[in-house]
């Protein structure tokens, strides 16, 4: 229940007291016009009107106090503790209540059943709210800490699955640089190296979101794109065809990287098979990456973490599961976007 997750206001104290305080006297509301028609000065009709304003709102007070100390003030766990602790306090308002009426002469009821009956009615009633806001409250704490740790694991989760995918992209790229070095191109090096360092530095800043639009990851994908088409030359494409109004979707960070790694991981690529790598929408809107298969001669090991890793993020951060398609000589990934 809401009501119970916030603070309450003392306004909210104040208008329940006044609810309460006229539950409490409503058997003295109905008779209030017979006694009324029983007094024929007007001086003692207006006297007795007073004095059943001065009772409204000394319960309205008392109200007011005992949810203020049960509310803020009495944090036991057990009823029986707390009735005890609202009891006193009732008596000791009850005598203060007989001490005025017997000042102002006005005693007659202060040991009747009826006014005894209010009193213990405010006592209980005030327990029992109490009693129930600190169980709801309680409540309420240890669904909030379940619902941080849910998503501190969560993020922890999310950070470790992304950082088993750095070291792989770290060495690929150092095997690519070390091909560039080998064949003495220096511009294209500096070029590579300032390509990689912004990819890094995508990575780096990115290691703490959960998920970014879908323009970061593809403008990410254009620094990778140069350092894949570096290595393979012309061998080596892209076609990407997405909408601009879809480019605000939300995706896990790092979603392209992994998929991409594992086109030129597992594929045989070469100026006999071109490798040509499709990015579209379809009409489910889900970004789908594609690419023709061209096995390798010696496949690497099929640990199959990548798309293990790129799965359980989809599903930790968007509750949604990718969709893998092996079929027709053509390998397709599905990403759903949010």
């Amino acid at each position: 229940m809401k009501v119970f997750d916030r603070p309450v206001s003392d306004k909210m104290m104040v208008f329940f007291s006044f609810i309460v305080g006229a539950f409490i006297i409503y058997p003295r509301i109905i008779d209030l016009p017979r006694e009324l028609a029983r007094l024929s000065a007007q001086s003692d009709a207006i006297e007795h009107v007073l004095f059943f304003i001065y009772r409204y709102l000394f319960f309205c007070l008392l109200t007011w106090i005992l949810i203020s100390v049960n509310i803020h003030r009495q944090k036991v766990p057990t009823f029986g503790r707390r009735l005890l602790k609202t009891f006193l306090i009732t008596a000791i308002a009850y005598m203060v209540y007989v001490f005025i009426s017997l000042a102002i002469s006005k005693h007659v009821d202060c040991f009747t059943g009826l006014l005894l009956f209010q009193f213990v009615v405010a006592c209980l009633l005030c327990s029992f709210t109490g009693h129930v806001f600190a169980l709801y409250s309680e409540q309420s704490a240890h669904e909030r800490e379940i619902e941080k740790l849910k998503t501190e694991n969560l993020q922890s989760r999310c950070e470790a699955l992304a950082n088993q995918i750095n070291p792989h992209f770290f060495f690929n790229s150092l095997n690519g640089l070390s091909a560039l070095v080998r064949g003495d191109r220096k511009k294209q090096t500096l070029k590579y190296i300032n390509e990689l360092s912004g990819v890094f530095r995508y990575i780096l800043q990115s290691d703490k979101k959960g998920l970014v639009q879908l323009t970061e990851e593809l403008k990410f994908l254009d620094s990778f794109r140069y350092l894949q088409e570096i290595r393979y030359t012309d061998k080596l494409c892209f076609d990407i065809r997405v909408p601009e109004e879809k480019k605000n979707c939300l995706i896990p960070v790092l979603s392209l990287l992994p998929l991409i790694e594992n086109i030129v991981k597992h594929n045989m690529i070469d100026s006999e098979n071109p490798m040509k790598v499709s990015l579209f929408m379809n009409g489910q809107n889900e970004l789908v990456v594609s690419n023709p298969i061209h096995k390798k001669i010696d496949p690497p090991d099929q640990n199959g973490i990548g798309l293990t890793n790129l799965s359980d993020r989809f599903g930790l951060l968007l509750n949604k599961k990718i969709r893998v398609e092996n079929q027709n000589g053509c390998f397709n990934v599905y990403l759903p976007l949010s």
